[in-house]
């Protein structure tokens, strides 16, 4: 066994696919399959049961994988520990991103890393909030940028922006604010219950003892965005989701009161890992992007 080996085993079973593994770790299909049959032969068992819809771990494949992920923290705090002491930026960071937020950073984040880190790697993955969250105690990511994070003594959190939720419409809709008792009289369509956005509209829907109307549950933003474009409802999102969608022409934004809810944003990283330069680097650089949309969104 080696450690390539045990990282592609633990890629797989992270991703539940040997095709979204090869993918992300720029390797061919049918070389990450033997690569992991023969971890498999020299172990004597089976580690993945192999079905229609992807990969499942077995018994033995959860204990190895267990030990995988502790394994491969160990290794890269090792890496981190040894580079940090270069003070350079060097080695490689794992960025984890909301799908709406990954949509405008992502193109400005690469040219900077690209020319600002020359001899760093730069991952970046996309997730809900929560997920996000879960990965960074992990250790599958080392930053990542969550919306309305809930406190956690493993994550460091420090607030970045923050923005009101607002009733998202077809263009030609009237201006002005809504009051958020007016949601009960529309068609919605909300995200599903694990996006923080659903948490905070349903939880003050509950305060408010409210019932909501929502007819489609889509997780996707621009996904969201097409159907109320198409008349099949209304959305609530931060204005941003909007401003991001390459057209924001076609929608009405009307912000909800009485009361206002706001969406914050936080860059997460692990409590228990220690900092590198490479991971400071990367947190300005976040800092300085985040800070550069919030000041170019229309108001």
């Amino acid at each position: 066994m080696n450690l390539k080996q045990l990282e592609y085993f633990v890629r797989v079973a992270e991703l539940g696919s040997f095709s979204q593994a090869a993918r992300i770790l720029d390797i061919a299909q049918p070389a990450l399959s033997r690569q992991v049959r023969m971890l498999e032969t020299e172990l004597r068992c089976s580690l993945l049961q192999r079905n229609g819809r992807g990969v499942a771990l077995t018994e033995a494949g959860r204990r190895l994988f267990e030990h995988g992920v502790d394994i491969l923290q160990r290794v890269a705090l090792a890496v981190d520990d040894v580079e940090a002491r270069r003070d350079e930026p060097t080695g490689r960071v794992v960025l984890a991103l909301p799908p709406s937020t990954a949509r405008l950073l992502t193109l400005p984040l690469v040219k900077r890393f690209r020319d600002e880190l020359p001899k760093a790697k730069l991952a970046i993955v996309e997730g809900l909030s929560t997920h996000i969250a879960e990965w960074i105690t992990t250790g599958r990511v080392d930053l990542g940028l969550v919306l309305n994070a809930e406190a956690d003594q493993a994550i460091e959190l420090e607030p970045l922006s923050e923005e009101p939720l607002c009733l998202i419409g077809p263009a030609g809709e009237p201006s002005g604010p809504v009051v958020f008792a007016d949601l009960q009289n529309l068609r919605l369509i909300i995200p599903e219950r694990a996006h923080t956005v659903r948490k905070l509209v349903e939880a003050q829907a509950t305060l408010a003892g409210l019932r909501l109307r929502i007819d489609w549950e889509v997780s996707g933003v621009p996904s969201i965005l097409d159907l109320v474009r198409h008349g099949f409802g209304h959305a609530v999102l931060p204005a941003g989701a909007v401003h991001g969608s390459g057209n924001p022409e076609a929608f009405s934004v009307r912000p909800l009161v009485r009361p206002e809810l706001r969406s914050r944003l936080f860059l997460a990283s692990s409590a228990l890992k220690p900092s590198t330069p490479l991971m400071r680097h990367a947190r300005a650089m976040l800092r300085e992007l985040v800070s550069a949309r919030r000041h170019n969104d229309p108001a």
